[in-house]
């Protein structure tokens, strides 16, 4: 058993690369698929709603890069 206390570093993994994601292949939720629309219009690039949770997650972290958002 781990004596280290998980609430000292509470961020320490939770950046995790969407590849490695368990659930990446499921399709892209609700709340990031409202967000990816948005930044689409904003980067003037077309919309796909059927993306992955993981694809989803890579476009939206490139359209955030594109548009200047979320930095």
């Amino acid at each position: 058993m781990s004596t280290e206390n998980p609430k000292t570093h509470p961020t320490s993994n939770a950046e995790k690369d969407p590849d490695d994601w368990t659930t990446g292949d499921e399709p892209m939720t609700g709340a990031q698929a409202s967000y990816l629309k948005t930044l689409s219009e904003e980067a003037h690039e077309e919309f796909d709603d059927g993306l992955s949770k993981a694809d989803a997650s890579k476009k939206i972290d490139a359209l955030q890069e594109k548009t200047g958002r979320g930095k």
